[in-house]
């Protein structure tokens, strides 16, 4: 692992984060679910990296949270929103190449979880 690729990972994740508020804000709900799954994906591997100087070539937030929590076992905690992790990893393949359409409502909710929920516990690792 090079200090490089951690900080360009961090620093990716941090930019998919600021345009997925950014979309929000604009009405574009699709590519605002699309770049919130980019962001909990490079956080994840992001954080996986720092820990454990490699990851798995995965987009699956499911696996990457099982991946940290044998490195750290308070990513855990994160396994128990299953809900919400499936749904922002389901937007991937959703928001890319289905002819499905996100709802204000939903993404919001999902931004909310991202923000209140999901990057404390992945920054405290």
């Amino acid at each position: 692992m090079s200090f490089e690729e951690a900080e360009r990972l961090r620093a990716r994740a941090e930019a998919f984060l600021r345009n997925a508020e950014r979309l929000f804000q604009e009405g574009e709900y699709d590519l605002a679910a699309f770049s919130l799954e980019q962001y909990c994906q490079l956080a994840l591997k992001y954080r996986l990296l720092v820990k454990t100087g490699t990851y798995p070539r995965t987009r699956s937030l499911m696996r990457l949270v099982r991946e940290l929590a044998r490195a750290d076992p308070r990513a855990e905690e994160l396994g128990r929103d299953v809900v919400m992790l499936t749904k922002v990893e389901d937007a991937y393949i959703g928001a890319r190449y289905l002819p499905r359409s996100y709802e204000k409502e939903e993404v919001e909710a999902m931004l909310r979880y991202v923000k209140e929920r999901f990057k404390p516990l992945v920054d405290g690792f």
